[in-house]
C-alpha cells in the first residue's frame, strides 16, 4: 500500500521521521525509521535518511508493506467468569493481563484465554486479533469486561457504547485531597502532541466527559468513583491527571518514579450495566475490589463505600 503526503509550511525543517509520526497516527516513529532505512520512503522520488528535514513543497511517498496477522493460539488460562450465556460473557480481568494480542503480547492475553473457553463462539467484527472484544480496559486496570459471542450481540452492545447508554463506573485512588464532593470533567482527549504514545487533553481532541464522586478523602489521598459518559483511551487517567490528581501508581500520567512501587494505576472497573441483546432487559454487575486495592484503602486511612 502506498501513501503520498505533501509537506506544507507549518512543518518546514522538521525531521522526516517526526513529521511522518505526527501525520500517520497508526505508525510509531521507530517503525517509520525502519521504513526509511529500507528505502520504503522517498522524498521527491529519492531515498533519504531519518534525519532529513522536510521542506515546504516536498512530496513524500511511503510504500507500506502489507501486514500479516499472526495466528492467535487458544490457551488454557483460568478466567474469573462473572456471568455467561449464549450471547455474551462477562469476566473480571486481573491486573497485568493484556486484553488482546499486540506486538510484544501475542500470548497470555484475555483473548487467548477466551478462545480456549469459548472455542469458535466469539464475534468476528473486530478481526482475528480481537474476537469478541467490544470494549477494553488497560493492562493494569482490573475489573469487569463484556465480551460478545456473536456479531448480532456485538453490534447491539456497540450501539449502546456509541449512544453512551452503558453504565460504566470505576473506582480509583488518586494522589491529593479533592476539595469538592463531585466533579464533571468535560475536556477533549486526543493523541499527545509531544509524545504519540500518550493521550492528553487537547483542543482538537474527541469529546470526553467523566463524572467524579469522592467516596473518601484524607489530606494526601482521595478514593473516588468515576462514571464514564464517553469512553476515550485512558480517559479517567488523563482527566484526573489534568486536574492535578493523578491515579495512584500511574507511571505514565502520574509520578514516573512512584515511591509506592505499585504495578500500574489503582483503577478498577467496578460496575457494568447494559441492555441484554437477546432479552432486552437491563443487567448490572458489581465487581468486588481486588485485595491489593482494599489494603491500600485501609493503609492510607480511607474508608470503603
Amino acid at each position: 500500500m502506498k501513501k503520498i503526503i505533501d509537506v506544507f509550511e507549518d512543518y518546514e525543517d522538521l525531521r522526516i521521521d517526526k513529521f511522518l509520526a505526527e501525520n500517520l497516527e497508526d505508525m510509531s516513529r521507530s517503525y517509520i525509521q525502519s521504513l526509511i532505512k529500507d528505502e520504503k520512503v522517498l522524498v521527491n522520488s529519492s531515498s533519504c535518511k531519518a534525519k532529513y528535514c522536510v521542506k515546504c513543497g516536498d512530496v513524500i511517498e511511503i510504500d507500506i508493506p502489507e501486514l500479516t496477522e499472526p495466528e492467535i493460539v487458544a490457551e488454557n488460562i483460568p478466567l474469573d467468569i462473572v456471568y455467561e450465556d449464549s450471547e455474551l460473557i462477562i469476566v473480571n480481568k486481573p491486573k497485568g493481563m493484556v486484553v488482546h494480542p499486540a506486538a510484544g503480547h501475542l500470548s497470555g492475553t484475555l483473548v487467548n484465554a477466551l478462545m480456549y473457553h469459548c472455542k469458535d463462539d466469539l464475534s468476528g467484527i473486530n478481526g482475528v486479533l480481537r474476537p469478541g472484544i467490544v470494549h477494553r480496559i488497560d493492562m493494569n486496570t482490573t475489573g469487569l469486561l463484556l465480551v460478545c459471542k456473536n456479531d448480532y450481540s456485538h453490534n447491539f452492545i456497540a450501539e449502546q457504547l456509541k449512544e453512551h447508554s452503558i453504565t460504566r463506573k470505576y473506582h480509583a485512588i488518586v494522589r491529593g485531597c479533592l476539595k469538592n464532593d463531585e466533579y464533571t470533567i468535560n475536556k477533549p482527549i486526543g493523541r499527545s502532541k509531544s509524545d504519540r504514545k500518550k493521550m492528553a487533553v487537547v483542543t482538537d481532541g474527541k469529546h470526553a466527559v467523566t463524572h467524579v464522586k469522592v467516596l473518601s478523602r484524607t489530606d494526601k489521598f482521595s478514593y473516588i468513583e468515576c462514571e464514564l459518559e464517553t469512553g476515550r483511551t485512558h480517559q479517567i487517567r488523563v482527566h484526573m491527571a489534568s486536574l492535578g490528581y493523578p491515579i495512584l501508581g500511574d507511571n505514565i500520567y502520574g509520578n514516573n518514579k512512584d515511591d509506592l512501587k505499585l504495578q500500574g494505576q489503582t483503577l478498577h472497573a467496578k460496575i457494568l450495566g447494559f441492555i441484554h441483546p437477546k432479552t432486552k432487559a437491563y443487567m448490572e454487575f458489581d465487581s468486588e475490589l481486588p485485595q491489593y486495592f482494599k489494603e491500600l484503602i485501609s493503609k492510607y486511612g480511607l474508608t470503603f463505600r
